[in-house]
């Protein structure tokens, strides 16, 4: 098939290597237009940018695609089918209407279960046990359109954001290229999303990785993996933010205020929460390296009652 791939940040890397290595044709990349980084503010090129120009693929950066600025272009290619993952930009009628299969989306979710924004990071923040990548027939709606396709993953105790993400980034590039072979065969089955069981998540700030010791160790400990590795969640020791990377549950309590150190191992310490305590393993103090627990506290001395919040 011939193919036009919209995407941009790593995640939408691996099923463009995919598509490309199963065969088909793809005319066209589009994505984001290139972001200033570090204090030089160089510009550097999006993830999925780099990789079509590894592969001699043209690339389109629209500032605003739905300015319809490359619209006569996107048609003279005369993609099949346009393949969408995390592209960033919302897509005109017009646009969803350009290809003979129309857009599909790669969704970091069991739709209709988080849609929108951020759906790997709310699947850990929730405790959820499964989640799964969902390919979908794009409309005019966020993540509404029919179901073509669906994987489960499991998800793990130890699972952070960026492992996860590494396992849905996986699964999403074989699907689309199962997904893809079918649409061409015509044996694939559009499947109405149930409207009933809709969730919506937005973005993420950095203001959401400020932790609340008031709540239960359980939901802590999902928003250090959950936000790992960004925003992070985060704290304050001695006016100083500190970070923490690693962390577990111990189902206990202290007799002491939520946000005070409870215990103080060789290699972490305790803080006690609204129920249970949080055990720290792993954190980064500012202007400091990310280190596990042990080594920061043979360098800060923490007392029991001593707030961290």
């Amino acid at each position: 098939m011939k193919v036009i791939y919209m995407g941009t940040p790593d995640f939408a890397v691996g099923a463009l290597e995919k598509i490309i290595e199963a065969g088909h044709e793809v005319v066209c990349v589009v994505t984001q237009p290139d972001k200033p980084k570090g204090r030089s503010a160089e510009l550097v090129p999006p993830p999925v940018k780099v990789c079509a120009t590894e592969h001699g693929i043209p690339v389109l950066q629209p500032v605003k695609l739905r300015s319809g600025e490359y619209y006569d272009q996107l048609r003279a290619y005369g993609a099949d089918v346009f393949v969408v993952a995390a592209f960033g930009q919302i897509l005109t009628k017009e646009v969803l209407d350009m290809p003979k299969y129309g857009c599909v989306n790669i969704h970091a979710s069991l739709l209709p279960k988080y849609r929108g924004a951020a759906p790997i990071q709310w699947s850990i923040l929730n405790g959820d046990e499964y989640t799964g990548v969902t390919i979908q027939q794009m409309n005019e709606g966020v993540d509404t359109g029919d179901i073509l396709s669906v994987v489960k993953v499991k998800i793990e105790s130890d699972d952070t954001a960026d492992t996860l993400f590494d396992k849905l980034e996986s699964a999403g590039a074989k699907l689309i290229t199962e997904c893809l072979d079918g649409l061409e065969k015509g044996t694939i089955v559009p499947v109405k999303q149930d409207e009933s069981q809709a969730t919506h998540v937005g973005k993420l700030s950095k203001e959401y990785g400020k932790m609340d010791f008031e709540k239960p160790a359980t939901t802590l400990e999902r928003m250090v993996r959950g936000l790992n590795s960004w925003p992070s969640a985060y704290t304050f020791l001695g006016g100083k933010q500190l970070k923490i990377w690693k962390a577990e549950v111990v189902d206990e309590a202290a007799n002491c205020e939520p946000g005070a150190v409870a215990q103080v191992g060789k290699d972490y310490f305790d803080i006690q929460t609204g129920e249970g305590l949080l055990r720290v393993l792993e954190v980064q103090l500012e202007g400091k390296k990310r280190m596990p627990a042990g080594d920061f506290l043979r360098g800060v001395k923490l007392q029991i009652n001593d707030l961290v919040k």
